[in-house]
């Protein structure tokens, strides 16, 4: 009997390569895609080190044809598709004020028209063998407005529409679909995120919040939480308790957790240059304070593949919140 087969979007680095990594770990053959090819090797010789059988994919999933092209390449060689995880995205970080239409173009292309593509495309293959399952890694961002991450939040807010929209339809047909909340999470995502306004500020804030270990979760166990909720098809899958207590608290008060949001926004830098974007690796070097403070976050930058992919600033594959 042939092994399940999962598709994995924007597993170079980050949670996209953990999910992989939990996948094969639980019995799935894999195939793998992101924008860059160095990325991708990189992460693939690592699952395959582990004993993973890998086939990966380079694309741009915010273009439909090779959006489509991942899930036509995985039935192609393997012949079979069981899970569709929907992991690519990239975040930008600043003032609403500092953001153009642009930013939010990029944002809604990979982030919702990349799990939308290629849910459309999976949807017969899945019909026709009786059932699959989807997940699509959304955020607690696309629970409640998150401030400073406009961009990002708007596509994820659509993303869980997408996400439980599917839910509602697709059971008839055998097809589970997991909308999965993260929280923050130590996945390094830092290094590869795009800022703007005051960068060196925006930066040191988004990083800080990425490190406290009682507010973010080790991106290995937030992986093993995910992957577990999809295979045993649950709708949702929120994680980090701060996330499911921001999540409540938005759902019974949405103006008491939007006023708490709008104090947060006033304690953010303010500087509003909507200049090109950044990468976190080329904002200017930190104090040693900070670096020792936020150890965590650069560990786990090494550890899953955030100096391996050298993809253009504004257009990361990432995931924090």
């Amino acid at each position: 009997m042939s092994k399940p087969v999962a598709v994995v979007t924007g597993a170079s680095r980050g949670l996209g390569f953990l999910l992989a990594r939990e996948l094969a770990r639980q019995g799935h053959d894999l195939v793998i895609c992101a924008r860059s090819a160095d990325g991708l090797a990189a992460a693939r010789d690592d699952l395959e080190r582990a004993g993973a059988q890998v086939h990966p994919v380079t694309a741009d999933l915010s273009v439909r044809e090779e959006a489509e092209g991942v899930v036509t390449t995985a039935v192609d060689h393997y012949g079979r598709l069981d899970v569709l995880v929907n992991n690519a995205g990239i975040i930008q970080v600043g003032p609403a004020t500092s953001m153009v239409p642009q930013d939010f173009a990029d944002a809604l292309g990979v982030i919702f028209w990349g799990a939308a593509y290629p849910i459309l495309t999976a949807l017969p293959v899945m019909r026709r063998q009786g059932g699959g399952r989807i997940v699509t890694i959304t955020s607690i961002g696309g629970k409640l407005p998150a401030p400073h991450l406009l961009p990002y939040t708007a596509a994820k807010f659509a993303a869980v529409g997408l996400s439980e929209g599917l839910r509602v339809e697709l059971g008839k047909h055998g097809i589970s679909v997991t909308t999965a909340v993260p929280g923050l999470m130590r996945t390094g995502s830092p290094r590869n995120a795009a800022f703007k306004g005051d960068r060196t500020a925006e930066h040191r804030w988004f990083t800080l919040g990425d490190s406290i270990p009682l507010l973010s979760i080790d991106a290995q166990r937030a992986a093993r939480k995910i992957v577990g909720a999809a295979l045993r098809g649950r709708p949702e899958v929120i994680v980090t308790p701060a996330a499911k207590v921001a999540v409540r608290l938005h759902g019974l008060a949405p103006g008491l957790s939007t006023r708490i949001a709008a104090a947060v926004d006033r304690l953010l830098p303010r500087t509003d240059d909507s200049s090109s974007p950044i990468p976190g690796h080329a904002v200017r070097p930190s104090p040693g304070w900070f670096r020792a403070l936020t150890g965590l976050t650069q560990s786990a930058a090494r550890r899953y593949h955030q100096y391996d992919d050298n993809t253009p600033p504004g257009r990361q594959t990432a995931h924090s919140a």
